[in-house]
């Protein structure tokens, strides 16, 4: 006698404005057995999660409309179990503690693949880093120490150019500059 119960696919939201990039990780998300759901912006994505809360969900950091700092705090209040790991370009210390604050589960710096992903909603959040290979190579490079450190800056005033130009002892328009600039990766 067999029992044929019905497997229950893990539900995937995934919360990205790059269209290109959310539907190739959409996709290998399906090929891996998930039950993915798409959103380009935080309204969607906040729609999309009070219809049916998500086991996991990829979020992007940065997105027109409600950041992705936002969505996550949503997702967390929505359903305090759901692993979020949040992606972005313009990784910073300050933005990955508030991420984590805010219920993320971990934080990665694009690129960032389905396999690197995977992994990060495997592990335990007090695992930290742990579990991930450290390379001597790792270390980062002046503009991009720079830049985690004006992005600490900036979110301690708030989002607030003026303040934040003000106490890094900057002109503001030197600091809008700077922050027009991606930071130069290693």
């Amino acid at each position: 006698m067999s029992t044929d119960e019905p497997v229950v696919a893990r539900t995937l939201l995934v919360v990205d404005d790059d269209d290109v990039f959310r539907s190739r990780l959409a996709r290998a998300f399906v090929e891996r057995g998930y039950d993915v759901r798409q959103a380009r912006d935080g309204e969607q994505a906040r729609v999309l999660a009070e219809q049916e809360t998500p086991e996991f969900a990829v979020v992007d950091l940065r997105m027109p409309g409600s950041s992705g700092l936002e969505v996550v705090a949503c997702l967390h209040a929505l359903d305090p179990t759901t692993r979020v790991v949040v992606l972005t370009g313009y990784g910073s210390i300050a933005t990955a503690v508030e991420a984590v604050k805010l219920g993320a589960t971990h934080y990665l710096t694009k690129p960032a693949d389905a396999d690197d992903v995977e992994l990060a909603f495997s592990r335990r959040p007090d695992e930290g880093d742990a579990s991930l290979p450290i390379r001597e190579d790792d270390a980062p490079s002046l503009a991009r120490v720079e830049w985690e450190h004006i992005q600490r800056v900036l979110t301690d005033a708030g989002g607030n150019i003026t303040v934040a130009a003000k106490r890094l002892g900057l002109h503001r328009r030197s600091l809008q500059r700077k922050l027009s600039k991606y930071p130069v990766s290693r």
